[in-house]
């Protein structure tokens, strides 16, 4: 009897996991749907009032006890006065200049791309002429069409008559170097990864191992070059020809796009594939200055009011479900390669 009773409590239990999951992935979907219906919302933080809110929080944290009090009625003063101010001057003519502050951070398929022009949108129809526009940009580069497109929406900034300066932190290489060259300045980190000016493709072929087993494959084109290399069918010579000629044809475009918009640079010389880190790159006048965003921030916020503005899905279930596995699955690839290079060093 006992272990009747435990066998049909494990049953209930697992066909009780197993419903729960199946309710779990229907919410999912459902409210993956109502994501798509609900689109886009935009997002505006002022980075002066977090910046002095956490200033503010440290202060009061190392002021002694007994003069606490003291620093917040300080602080709530100061608030009021600066609201005053802010009125004032939006009742008359202020003349503070605003910062727009965009991040790109691309993938292969430059997948940010829409929303990037979405956000660009934003920032062109309130922006003034002295505006600046900060874009915070990390790629390694993609298609060729994808950052193409990413790049003309700078282009849009600079055509509005924006000042734009794209701050590269870690890497903007190939299509991202595509998407800085466009900015009026480019303020790269010291080790920033920058250039690959440059076209790759590569194309797995398994004819033969496809003829070893007797295998067909027909390819049936209309158009002499509509397929010039193929995964399954037989390469021919005259084929990779004209496959080297379009990598040609793309590169030349590329130079061109850089060389209109740093026509200071070399271009013959430096858009050879390499890469170069920061410092060097600024020797290479393939950037304007060595920085990292958040000191040129500091530095833009102490002389004008700065904004970043972001387009973000409505934070539902499907959506808060997706960003802890992705973060779960992102630190547990991140620790164990950590494991597996501290255990190499350990070996050596």
């Amino acid at each position: 009897m006992a272990e009747w009773v435990v066998e049909m409590g494990t049953f209930l239990l697992q066909t009780t996991l197993i419903m729960g999951a199946v309710a779990l992935l229907l919410i999912i979907v459902m409210r993956s749907k109502e994501t798509g219906e609900h689109g886009l919302k935009l997002h505006v933080e002022s980075l002066n009032d977090q910046r002095r809110a956490r200033q503010r929080r440290l202060r009061v944290t190392t002021t002694v006890q007994g003069a606490r009090k003291k620093l917040i009625k300080a602080f709530r003063q100061e608030e009021k006065a600066m609201q005053k101010a802010a009125k004032q001057g939006h009742s008359g003519s202020s003349s503070q200049q605003n910062v727009w502050v965009l991040d790109f951070h691309g993938d292969i398929k430059a997948s940010q791309a829409e929303r990037f022009a979405q956000e660009v949108s934003a920032v062109i129809d309130v922006a003034s002429g002295d505006d600046e526009v900060i874009v915070r940009l990390e790629s390694a580069g993609g298609l060729v069409h994808a950052y193409g497109l990413a790049a003309a929406q700078l282009d849009r900034l600079r055509e509005a008559g924006l000042t734009t300066t794209v701050c590269i932190d870690k890497v903007a290489a190939s299509g991202g170097y595509m998407m800085a060259c466009t900015a009026s300045h480019i303020k790269a980190a010291p080790f920033a990864v920058i250039g690959s000016i440059g076209v790759v493709a590569q194309v797995p072929n398994i004819h033969r191992l496809l003829k070893r087993n007797d295998i067909d494959v027909e390819l049936l084109t209309a158009g002499k070059y509509k397929r010039t290399l193929t995964v399954l069918g037989e390469n021919t010579e005259e084929g990779r020809e004209k496959f080297i000629d379009d990598l040609e044809n793309t590169h030349r475009l590329f130079k061109e796009y850089v060389s209109r918009h740093r026509p200071e640079m070399d271009i013959d010389t430096l858009a050879t594939g390499e890469i170069w880190y920061g410092s060097e790159a600024l020797e290479q006048k393939l950037v304007d200055s060595i920085g990292t965003s958040e000191a040129y921030l500091v530095e833009r916020i102490a002389n004008a009011q700065v904004y970043r503005v972001k387009l973000e899905p409505p934070k539902t279930l499907s959506r808060k479900v997706g960003l802890a596995v992705s973060a779960g699955v992102e630190h547990a690839i991140v620790k164990a390669l950590g494991v597996v290079d501290a255990a190499g060093w350990q070996r050596r």
